[in-house]
């Protein structure tokens, strides 16, 4: 039963829906719609004005974003640019203090899962828009999180290459067995995407 409005506007009007553990769940709707201000409350980015979130059986609406063990992918990247991709995958593992060399260890790991080890000493100016979305999708990865929120992250590439993005989501979201929350405003790509 959430609620977002932000001043006279209503964002989200009491919305409830249960999402089981592994799924990949897609939210569907015209640009407006309140899509990405629900992300971003499973987030921990907004806070709803009214109704709860729980994530694994525990409420979260109180809990900070870092401590809900969620990552999240958005539509811009939002890649450091003055970062390599390696120093890109790693920020947030070096942010929770994670020793040198496991670091190391799980930033290749996710490079390879993205099939951009070949990337990692680039910086982001230098990659195509698709090896952009993967750095953000290998940073995400990295730190094993219960949860991948997906804001729109197909919508800047090309045609040819959201097919192929699409395909590669689904085998991440095989291979990882976590929950997916996915938004989108094409119907195409969320009869695909979803479970």
């Amino acid at each position: 039963n959430i609620t977002k409005t932000f001043g006279e506007t209503l964002a989200v009007d009491d919305v409830s829906f249960h999402i089981e553990d592994g799924e990949f769940v897609v939210l569907l709707g015209p640009s407006g719609c309140g899509k990405t201000t629900t992300l971003n409350m499973i987030a921990g980015l907004e806070k709803p004005n009214s109704g709860r979130i729980s994530i694994g059986g525990k409420r979260v609406e109180n809990v900070p974003p870092d401590k809900r063990d969620i990552a999240m992918v958005f539509q811009t990247y939002a890649l450091y640019p003055h970062m390599k991709v390696f120093d890109n995958i790693a920020f947030g593992l070096r942010m929770r203090n994670v020793p040198k060399s496991d670091v190391e260890k799980r930033v290749l790991l996710a490079a390879r899962t993205m099939d951009i080890e070949h990337l990692i000493q680039r910086k982001p100016r230098e990659l195509s828009g698709g090896q952009r979305q993967r750095v953000a999708l290998a940073r995400a990865i990295v730190r094993d999180p219960r949860v991948f929120l997906l804001d729109e992250p197909l919508s800047n590439l090309d045609a040819q290459l959201r097919v192929i993005m699409r395909t590669e989501l689904k085998r991440l979201h095989a291979e990882l067995d976590k929950t997916f929350v996915y938004v989108t405003h094409d119907q195409a790509e969320s009869l695909i995407m979803s479970d």
